[in-house]
């Protein structure tokens, strides 16, 4: 039973589709190696062009898997001529009734998480963010880093372990 009329990428809602169920955990992938949200947004709009322009060409399940690629492959471009470092800062202003000290004991202990995890090669630094700010599981990240999930497993062990000897009470 061949039937010729498969769903295609480029059929609007099935390109929709895909752009809804993975635009998101894409930007934040890209994010974390990038650690910059225009560079991110530029990365996935682009990965989402070139699906577009190959869309003939890319079966509906591997759509992610492409789209991973190709963001990927676009942060290895650029990472070539600059260095990561991740902005965590709020963008919103907010007031609070926290003492001075808190507040500066508070930013203290801020730069000192930003610069143990910029400390992290960007492997161990990327698996961290996804599995404890996105709450992915490891063969979810294996599957986005094309990895085992033995080397997620490996990545996570190190990347604790490092922020365990850089701060203090994690």
């Amino acid at each position: 039973m061949n039937t010729e009329k498969h769903l295609n990428v480029c059929e609007e809602l099935v390109y929709k589709s895909v752009f809804n169920e993975t635009s998101k955990t894409i930007f934040n992938y890209i994010y974390y190696k990038f650690g910059n949200e225009e560079k991110a947004h530029d990365a996935v709009q682009e990965a989402f062009v070139k699906l577009w322009e190959n869309c003939a060409k890319v079966a509906p399940e591997k759509a992610k898997s492409y789209l991973y690629t190709v963001a990927n492959n676009l942060y290895l471009n650029v990472i070539k001529a600059e260095k990561v470092r991740l902005k965590y800062a709020d963008q919103t202003l907010k007031t609070t009734n926290e003492s001075p000290e808190f507040i500066m004991e508070e930013n203290q202990f801020k730069e000192k998480l930003d610069n143990a995890l910029n400390s992290l090669p960007d492997n161990q630094r990327t698996t961290f963010l996804l599995n404890r700010i996105d709450g992915k599981k490891y063969a979810e990240i294996a599957e986005m880093e094309k990895v085992s999930v033995k080397a997620i497993e490996k990545r996570m062990h190190l990347a604790l372990k490092s922020l365990r000897e850089q701060i203090d009470g994690i």
